[in-house]
């Protein structure tokens, strides 16, 4: 048996294999599953797990992740409208609407949730941090406005990035819990 990762990313992939080595192997699927709106990842992602597994290869355990950048001045804005608010206003866009806020506290927030038919758990990874003006050249999304320990996202190395890793953390609890299941 395996865990199928219900993603188009091979390095989710390939995080989660680094994370369930020993314990389960896991396999990459494509499902287009049906996205909620909600403003709860655990919602999102939990739907989106039953849905996989329901309209997969039956009895096989899948895996579904979903992610946010939540902004404490903005209520929590963009949180699981992320990839969207990013798609359509920006990066820049979203700096300028935080800058002059006294609190630019931030975090980005994993929900990973697993579905095996009979139960589905969800796991939750974050990282805090502060949102600044653009700053690096590697990463992606709104690595070059989240400042972690003096350093945005965008200029640190892959290696420092997914040592503090939003998603890893919420892979290392789906590991330990499904080590202790199986």
């Amino acid at each position: 048996m395996s865990v199928r990762f219900v993603t188009g990313n091979e390095g989710k992939v390939k995080e989660a294999r680094e994370y369930l080595e020993g314990i389960e192997p896991v396999e990459q699927v494509e499902y287009d599953y049906t996205e909620i709106q909600s403003d709860s990842l655990e919602e999102i992602a939990a739907r989106g797990a039953r849905e996989a597994y329901e309209g997969g290869d039956e009895g096989e355990p899948v895996l579904v992740g979903d992610a946010g950048l939540f902004v404490d001045a903005l209520d929590g804005f963009p949180g699981p409208y992320s990839a969207y608010v990013e798609e359509t206003v920006g990066v820049e866009r979203l700096w300028r609407l935080v800058r002059e806020e006294e609190n630019r506290r931030a975090r980005f927030r994993t929900v990973l949730a697993f579905a095996d038919g009979e139960q589905t758990e969800t796991f939750e990874g974050s990282v805090a941090g502060t949102i600044v003006a653009p700053r690096g050249e590697g990463g992606f999304g709104y690595d070059p406005i989240f400042e972690y320990n003096g350093q945005t996202l965008a200029e640190m190395s892959t290696e420092e990035k997914n040592a503090i890793s939003h998603r890893g953390r919420a892979l290392s609890t789906f590991a330990e819990w499904y080590a202790d299941q199986h």
